[in-house]
């Protein structure tokens, strides 16, 4: 692995402070394992707070930002590189093209659809990197009960379970992504 970890997180300054603590304590933990941090590039909220603490510490930040913020003066002046996108499709691109592997901190509808659209393109096989929801102060609980609701009503095999993790701490999200073991994907879609 060589060790580039895409974190996707929250925009928002008006999150929990224990949020943003992870986000720092996230963004130090990747620079004492000499890993890359990739993310979306804007210098707001949690993903703010965890390239700026990454990049405090040592580690190489790459932002990868859309226009639009980049054009709102929000984008992370700090950045080792920023690229700047045409639109939010092609960062997201970028995003998955140059990470190793995934981590989900808090964050709303942006978050949660960058989280899922790298797990279904698990599910479809075009992808099979680690994906992990820090699951800080069971704010991923929800989502958790949604997914099992899911499961029950055979949207989703079981099979499935393997596309991600949720984490409880930053520790076990490093571990899972360091030691993870590409599944069988399942192609038998008709």
């Amino acid at each position: 692995m060589k060790k580039i970890v895409c974190v996707y997180g929250a925009s928002s300054n008006a999150v929990k402070t224990s949020f943003f603590e992870t986000a720092h304590q996230l963004g130090k933990e990747i620079a004492r394992r000499k890993y890359t941090l990739v993310f979306g590039g804007a210098e707001v909220g949690l993903m703010g707070a965890v390239a700026s603490s990454a990049h405090k510490h040592g580690a190489k930040v790459v932002g990868i930002v859309p226009e639009v913020i980049h054009k709102a003066g929000l984008s992370f002046q700090d950045a080792d590189k920023l690229i700047v996108t045409p639109d939010m499709y092609q960062r997201k691109k970028l995003m998955a093209k140059h990470s190793d592997g995934f981590i989900v901190l808090p964050g709303g509808f942006g978050t949660l659809e960058e989280a899922l659209e790298i797990i279904t393109r698990k599910q479809l096989g075009n992808e099979n990197k680690p994906i992990v929801f820090l699951n800080i102060d069971r704010f991923y609980h929800p989502l958790m009960a949604l997914f099992e609701y899911w499961y029950k009503q055979h949207i989703l095999k079981e099979s499935n379970r393997h596309l991600y993790h949720f984490a409880k701490t930053i520790d076990e999200a490093f571990d899972y992504i360091e030691h993870y073991k590409p599944g069988m994907i399942e192609k038998k879609w008709f």
